[in-house]
């Protein structure tokens, strides 16, 4: 394949993190992003040229180029965290020259050069060659929504309770995870914030509170009392997320992966974490690849291939955006609840 040596991209007009927390929604992508034009950058060691077939939008990456997320950003780089693509291109090594062709799930991780772009570099070790039942639109969200599901529903069955609570539950990572509970007869209790269709019912909810009710502490409640759920798997935070905490019984463990409030946390009665044996803390997908061994890695990676593959799993796409028009539409696009957004190069 011939491969140019310029490429277009959306590209960050800042650099580092953000001073002021600014929220989880992109109202504009002028603050942050500009449409441009920069040289195709080159795969070292270890690392692969992949031309982008289709780059997911995660909420990650919201946070990322508002300056909000983990990582610092690099101003002139493009975002853009995972897509799907094919390798053209692989630094001297055997392994990475071995991929040169492959169809891949890839994560960008701290590469420099995201996917919202013609072309992207990842790690070897971070791409993951796809199987040909596999459509684009879920191999290029595979990584991040997909294994973080699997991975996060390890720390339910570490537990053993059959029950357990998920925020922000519409969201297309809880609706992977609630329909492999659904599969081993877990009970998932979704939180969401507006009265539910059916749809999370469908997708393996065993109870579904909207927060914004006003009988939602009653029913909380009462479904706690029921169920007994030890895990609460939580990307929201806030005040809801302290309340519910509260709530739950001995032993609960509160697991944040996220955080769409930008509110304050409260911790209601800080004594349960003495004497109730509460606990709180963090998930990171980055952090539990690092962490995992490969043999478990290998078999996660292979369960989600095998779901999307037999119809298990599918990813409800909302809109494919042309990168030539993500500057106008990503913001729109990305209001609309419950589905993907990905763009095109």
């Amino acid at each position: 394949m011939n491969v140019p040596t310029r490429m277009k991209a959306l590209l960050q007009k800042h650099d580092g993190y953000a001073t002021e927390h600014s929220g989880v929604v992109l109202e504009a992508m002028a603050p942050y992003l500009e449409q441009g034009e920069i040289a195709l950058p080159q795969p070292g060691e270890g690392q692969l040229l992949i031309k982008v077939s289709l780059a997911a939008v995660n909420p990650s990456d919201v946070m990322f180029v508002k300056g909000l997320y983990g990582q610092p950003r690099q101003k002139g780089r493009p975002p853009g965290f995972e897509g799907v693509g094919e390798v053209v291109a692989a630094g001297p090594d055997k392994e990475s020259q071995a991929l040169i062709g492959k169809r891949v799930a890839f994560a960008t991780g701290r590469s420099g050069s995201g996917s919202w772009a013609e072309y992207a570099i990842a790690d070897a070790r971070a791409v993951i060659p796809v199987i040909d039942q596999l459509r684009d639109e879920d191999a290029a969200a595979f990584i991040v929504n997909p294994l973080t599901a699997l991975a996060m529903f390890d720390l339910v069955r570490e537990e053993g309770a059959k029950s357990f609570i998920l925020s922000a539950a519409a969201s297309q990572l809880c609706k992977l995870m609630m329909r492999a509970a659904r599969d081993e007869g877990f009970r998932p209790i979704a939180l969401v914030r507006r009265d539910d269709d059916g749809h999370l019912a469908e997708a393996g909810a065993a109870h579904v509170l909207n927060v914004t009710a006003p009988d939602f502490e009653a029913r909380l409640a009462a479904v706690l009392k029921e169920e007994k759920p030890r895990v609460f798997l939580d990307a929201v935070t806030g005040k809801m997320a302290g309340q519910v905490f509260n709530a739950m019984g001995r032993g609960a463990r509160w697991v944040i992966y996220g955080r769409m409030d930008s509110g304050d946390t409260v911790i209601p009665e800080p004594g349960q974490l003495i004497f109730m044996g509460k606990r709180i803390e963090g998930f990171w997908l980055t952090e539990w690849m690092g962490v995992t061994p490969t043999d478990r890695k290998a078999v996660v990676v292979m369960e989600a291939q095998k779901r999307f593959a037999d119809g298990r799993w599918q990813t409800d796409v909302t809109a494919i955006v042309p990168l030539a028009e993500a500057m106008d539409r990503l913001p729109q696009e990305l209001e609309k609840p419950d589905g993907k957004v990905f763009v095109a190069p």
